[in-house]
């Protein structure tokens, strides 16, 4: 790991991509800063953290052309990593929101942002942006928001759960070139938060329908049965799980 420590920037994953632009960083490169003013979420949402309290990051994965139909596999492996570090660190009720949200109950602990360099027909590169809410315990106007000291009742060392978190990041993407595809799925499914439950979502068109989480297609999809058994493929804009 090639750490780059910074006391403040706008947006973790905006300076790894101006640093590839501009030069040729090693595999796994890691930005963090203690204060990120512009942080991104899903779907051009912010992402507010209190300074020197959480762990915002940007790290950098190579790839020898990852076809871009496999692009999902790197959101698997994101979020497995960031639901093992979370585990090991005895995190109670964690679950995968798809498509890369980490929930402790019903709360979001940790949110995900991934970034693909296309090279041809393939992935060479992902800048993966990681935001862990660590030490902060007051989150104005967002209930459904927790941290790990909210959820442990106790402080937690950032260094300590940035190098718990890269070692799983490594392990997850040794497991994306050498596990079969059918495995890989299944422990991402295995965690997806209302997998097999009665479940309300809202459309893009804000109608609200009923259905179960059957799990993700290969491409990154939600798979939800609806009514008569029939199976609808949703992605990122198309549904939001309303719980």
């Amino acid at each position: 790991m090639h750490l780059i420590k910074l006391d403040a920037t706008d947006s973790t994953n905006t300076y790894l991509k101006e640093i590839l632009a501009h030069g040729h960083p090693e595999d796994m490169t890691v930005v963090q800063a203690d204060r990120q003013t512009m942080g991104r979420g899903q779907m051009g949402t912010s992402w507010t953290s209190e300074p020197y309290k959480n762990l915002t990051i940007s790290v950098l994965k190579r790839f020898d052309a990852l076809p871009a139909g496999q692009q999902f596999r790197v959101n698997i492996a994101t979020s497995l990593a960031v639901y093992r570090t979370l585990k090991n660190f005895m995190i109670p009720d964690l679950h995968i929101k798809w498509p890369n949200d980490i929930l402790s109950g019903t709360k979001k602990i940790c949110g995900i942002l991934i970034e693909n360099l296309v090279a041809g027909s393939g992935i060479s590169a992902s800048v993966i942006g990681i935001g862990l809410n660590i030490n902060q315990v007051n989150f104005d106007g967002l209930p459904q928001v927790t941290s790990l000291k909210l959820e442990s009742g106790r402080d937690h060392d950032i260094g300590e759960v940035l190098n718990s978190l890269m070692n799983s990041l490594e392990t997850a993407f040794r497991e994306l070139s050498d596990m079969e595809e059918g495995e890989l799925f299944a422990n991402y499914e295995k965690h997806l938060f209302r997998k097999d439950k009665p479940s309300t979502f809202e459309d893009e068109e804000g109608k609200m329908f009923m259905g179960f989480i059957r799990g993700v297609t290969r491409d990154g999809q939600l798979r939800v049965e609806l009514e008569d058994r029939v199976e609808q493929h949703y992605g990122l804009k198309e549904v939001k799980l309303l719980y």
